[in-house]
């Protein structure tokens, strides 16, 4: 059964330096900056939206499409940076009900789909990017396909962070030795 503190934050290597991250922990780092910054986009672009539209009665053809490009870039990076961290939405019930050795070959299995999703939508997206890339959008200069972009990217992420999970779940833990 989850406690209240399974979902409190966990101290990670995000709040060491930069220099003594590894590559992986940079790669969230930047996920999280690029949500953050899509987050505060989205928020001045539909705030140009309601000014234009109700005070200066004027509609803007491109707040729209930007907008839904920044909530793609938003939510893929988020959910991979979230994953990266293992703050993810998850069901548990199974594993806390199971035994020991059960219960990590459950997180190992989980970790491992994850891994499979994120690189089925990371490819699906790639696609549908190529598709639509030459094709530009109503209103503005950016291609139809062009949300899948950050799609892509972030669910590439999200494989990569769930592969390294499943890795660490594969390898045996040594015991610490004291000296």
């Amino acid at each position: 059964m989850m406690s209240q503190t399974d979902f409190a934050p966990k101290a990670h290597q995000a709040d060491a330096p930069m220099q003594s991250l590894s590559a992986i922990d940079r790669l969230a780092q930047l996920c999280l900056k690029l949500a953050a910054a899509a987050l505060l986009l989205i928020a001045c672009v539909q705030g140009y939206q309601v000014l234009a539209r109700y005070l200066l009665n004027q509609s803007s053809t491109w707040t729209d499409p930007l907008s839904s490009l920044l909530l793609a870039t938003v939510m893929s990076f988020s959910a991979a940076y979230g994953v990266h961290h293992q703050q993810h939405f998850r069901f548990t019930l199974l594993i806390d009900r199971a035994g020991k050795s059960l219960a990590s070959r459950l997180h190992a299995v989980g970790h491992l789909l994850m891994a499979v999703v994120g690189l089925s939508i990371a490819v699906k997206s790639g696609v549908l990017l190529a598709d639509g890339w030459f094709i530009v959008q109503a209103g503005i200069a950016l291609p139809q396909s062009a949300a899948f972009l950050p799609v892509m990217l972030g669910f590439a992420c999200m494989a990569v962070f769930a592969s390294r999970h499943f890795y660490r779940c594969l390898r045996p833990h040594k015991p610490a030795v004291i000296s």
